[in-house]
């Protein structure tokens, strides 16, 4: 039995494979993750048309008499719709890419919300084209936190997970174990706070808006260095807790 399957299909990893073959890992916004191997040199069409977060619509063939690599399915057409070769041209940008590649891949696509997950990818990496140095870091952020959400991890951030309440104003600290933050006064009476995260108010705020914003508008919301940091910190924190590691990409 064989079939030809068309999906949208985001580039996240594109690894050598013998002597002239590769293997892709696509994130589509029909099945998730998939693997397949694409034959030819480095001079293919279609080698050139499956580099890291090129997008559009692709052909992938499964025949289950063929023992082709990562479940039997190879990649046979590739129209590609946004290339992004802007994102190559900056470091910080091409580091923001790999950490957002990088966190699909280890979080298996997001969880079943794919059609979503597909649309934040690209429109994350859309806006990540033309970004300077500084917004890259932002629109890291906005992808780590609204991922976190995917995964239905992100933690509430503006009243204290201990007592119930609400503090717009005065600073929180996340803790990892309890996945929320807790106010002073609870944090003084917690046992298990290990290494708690300072949250001020510049940073919840930030991320309280900036999880209802698609990545086209971010640059519109800035955000000081000490609430960027806080918030880099904290959406790592998060996605480390339900990823068991600190993806090395997060750290630039």
């Amino acid at each position: 039995m064989s079939r030809t399957v068309t999906y949208s299909a985001l580039v996240l990893r594109n690894r050598s494979s013998g002597e002239s073959n590769s293997e892709v890992t696509l994130l589509t916004a029909e099945e998730g993750i998939i693997r397949a191997t694409v034959f030819g040199g480095a001079k293919s069409k279609l080698r050139a048309h499956s580099a890291p977060y090129n997008s559009g619509q692709v052909w992938i063939y499964r025949d289950k008499n063929k023992d082709y690599a990562y479940g039997h399915a190879k990649l046979s057409d590739f129209d590609v719709h946004a290339w992004r070769a802007g994102i190559r041209e900056l470091y910080e940008r091409t580091m923001a890419a790999s950490a957002i590649a990088q966190t699909i891949l280890y979080s298996h696509g997001g969880g079943g919300d794919w059609g979503s997950a597909f649309k934040l990818a690209v429109n994350t990496l859309d806006t990540l084209e033309s970004a300077n140095e500084e917004l890259c870091t932002r629109l890291l952020i906005h992808f780590l936190w609204r991922w976190a959400g995917f995964l239905g991890i992100q933690p509430h951030i503006e009243r204290c997970a201990a007592c119930g309440k609400e503090e717009n104003n005065t600073p929180l600290w996340f803790c990892t174990r309890e996945n929320g933050v807790l106010c002073a006064a609870c944090l003084q009476n917690s046992q298990s706070a290990l290494s708690p995260l300072l949250l001020n108010p510049g940073c919840r705020h930030w991320l309280s808006a900036a999880g209802e914003l698609e990545p086209e508008f971010v640059p519109r919301y800035l955000m000081d260095n000490k609430s960027t940091n806080e918030a880099k910190s904290l959406t790592t924190a998060v996605l480390s807790g339900v990823l068991e590691k600190q993806l090395t990409s997060w750290n630039w």
